[in-house]
């Protein structure tokens, strides 16, 4: 099964890497993530300080995690003189450095890097959104380097697709889609306290529980910009995941909070677990997913009502309970009552044994 895919030129033997955060955050980290068999890695975002940050700093659930980190709590110079130059020469993947903010910050940090990575991914979290702004962030970097270069969006953007076009125009190879989502905040209700956060007490969320959003911003993009490179961010877990955020539009994904969640060997359980997942769906390879027109069916408004599997019902009244139009009831079976149903589909993906059809 040929899992490779390319981004801008470079050739990566499988399309997960680690999406920036504290995994990568050294030559350590970097090349433990790696050993895992990722197909780029991507720094830690290098900015021209090093970031002060509040500890602790990250909170984990089964389905997010809220970080309170910021940048690299490195100076560019250690980056610079120590961790890149090492890297380059132990690396037998592309190196991605994830740089941020500023106009300025670019003006001095690309030089500096350029010859140790082989493609930079820019975040534009702390920059505001004013895409006039942004432009003027993207024409520095191009005329301080010749590689590849993907401009990561962050959901308050307002208009996402407008964000790619621009990107696009004034030289960017592409984007990667998406960044975490806030602020938002987690209370100790014991402590009556905001649990962990700046100032304001604030965190940044991503993880599983943001992927919908990374998927339909994904696919907005490249609907609007076919040919435009995107890297798709924001859920990965699984496999599974892989090849969704791929026919959605993206041609390579990262990853990082579910490795946090679920431990750094997941990168390796994904990577493994691809092959024979493509061939569960139909795919010859990670290149036939990308190929793959992903279906929207003309969209209908009359209902189609619920078929329910009487042999496979077992009463559980989980339908029954769950339908927003009180149209089902359950005495030792589910019954479904048509004047009533709107046909919203709901009682179909909350049975827990698969007895009811007909919806989707």
């Amino acid at each position: 099964m040929d899992l490779s895919t390319n981004i801008c030129g470079l050739k990566l033997e499988n399309p997960l890497m680690p999406a920036s955060g504290p995994l990568v955050g050294d030559f350590e980290k970097i090349m433990a993530i790696a050993s895992f068999g990722v197909g780029a890695v991507v720094t830690k975002t290098i900015s021209s300080i090093s970031a002060e940050v509040p500890r602790p700093c990250i909170y984990g659930d089964n389905n997010k995690i809220m970080n309170a980190e910021l940048w690299s709590e490195y100076p560019p110079e250690k980056w610079i003189d120590e961790i890149l130059p090492k890297l380059r020469l132990e690396s037998k993947v592309p190196i991605i450095a994830s740089v941020g903010y500023s106009k300025e910050d670019m003006e001095f940090l690309i030089p500096k890097l350029n010859e140790y990575v082989d493609a930079f991914e820019i975040s534009t979290h702390y920059v505001g959104k004013d895409l006039d702004v942004i432009a003027q962030i993207v024409k520095t970097i191009r005329y301080n380097t010749s590689k590849p270069f993907f401009m990561k969006i962050s959901p308050h953007i307002p208009d996402v697709v407008g964000f790619a076009k621009m990107a696009k125009e004034n030289g960017a190879s592409g984007i990667v889609a998406i960044n975490s989502l806030g602020p938002s905040m987690i209370i100790d209700i014991e402590k009556r306290k905001v649990l962990i956060g700046n100032e304001s007490g604030e965190v940044w969320t991503s993880g599983p529980s943001i992927k919908p959003i990374a998927l339909a911003i994904v696919n907005k993009i490249k609907e609007a910009v076919p040919d435009f490179t995107i890297i798709g961010v924001g859920g990965v877990s699984s496999a599974q995941d892989v090849i969704e955020f791929l026919l959605a539009g993206a041609d390579a994904v990262q990853m990082l909070s579910s490795a946090m969640i679920k431990g750094k060997d997941l990168y390796e359980k994904i990577i493994s677990n691809l092959p024979k997942t493509l061939e569960y769906y139909g795919f010859n390879s990670v290149q036939d997913v990308i190929n793959s027109k992903l279906i929207k069916e003309k969209v209908s408004y009359e209902p189609k009502y619920p078929k329910i599997q009487f042999k496979r019902c077992i009463g559980c009244k989980i339908c029954e309970r769950v339908c927003p139009y009180f149209a089902i009831e359950v005495n030792k079976k589910a019954k479904v009552d048509v004047k009533k149903c709107f046909g919203c589909g709901l009682c179909e993906v909350r049975c827990p044994v698969n007895a009811i059809s007909g919806m989707f």
